[in-house]
């Protein structure tokens, strides 16, 4: 038995599966924050041909969350990295 425990190979694999995660998290959140977003455009599309509206009409606030959502992504990406390093 290793009384290291640095030197076992497990704890190793154990942090890249936990940077692994991290990153797919922020991935996630920034795939998210586009959704949202451009969800409002469509919302806009729909309401154009069903009236025949001005394409001006404000999205709401779904471009607002959408862009918060992608700058958390982002953020929790760096975040991971420099606590990887």
């Amino acid at each position: 038995m290793r009384s290291n425990s640095s030197e076992d190979p497990r704890v190793r694999f154990a942090i890249e599966r936990t940077l692994l995660a991290w990153v797919r998290t922020g991935l996630a959140l920034m795939g998210f924050g586009f959704v949202v977003a451009r969800f409002g455009l469509f919302l806009r599309e729909i309401e154009a041909v069903r009236q025949a509206a001005s394409l001006k009409a404000p999205t709401g606030l779904s471009l607002w969350i959408g862009t918060a959502l992608i700058l958390l992504g982002v953020l929790v990406n760096l975040l991971v990295a420099a606590e990887h390093l």
